[in-house]
């Protein structure tokens, strides 16, 4: 996600993330949204555990982590917090390795393929 905006802009746009949440900010004032990023798998896990018992919903792009990380998904499996795996691509048009995830079988629902707006649809449907 840091490089959104200037990675593989094809598949992920030009928008960089940072300013992207301020518009989510904007559309969502009634609610208080918070944003975390890390490209270190335990450092994901550490988060879902910090926030995984108080918070009311959590969105979660877990990036290649999604198709690989066991961990992640057993994180997830472990706190209370209702998670939602987003995409931004429509992971089932790549590569088939990206069908699968480690993580969709303890998360709520999974979002993926309407770019940016994913994010949007999943934060609307914790409300």
């Amino acid at each position: 996600m840091n490089l959104l905006g200037v990675r593989e802009t094809s598949i992920y746009g030009n928008q960089d993330f940072l300013s992207y949440f301020e518009e989510l900010k904007v559309r969502f004032a009634e609610v208080e949204l918070f944003y975390y990023q890390s490209n270190h798998e335990g450092d994901i896990i550490d988060k879902l555990h910090e926030v995984g018992f108080s918070y009311e919903g959590v969105v979660l792009n877990a990036g290649a982590f999604t198709h690989t990380s066991v961990a992640i998904g057993d994180a997830i499996a472990g706190i209370k917090t209702p998670v939602i795996e987003v995409h931004i691509s429509n992971v089932h048009q790549r590569e088939a390795f990206r069908h699968h995830s480690y993580l969709a079988k303890n998360c709520l629902g999974i979002i993926c393929g309407f770019g940016l707006n994913s994010y949007k649809l999943a934060v609307q449907s914790f409300l």
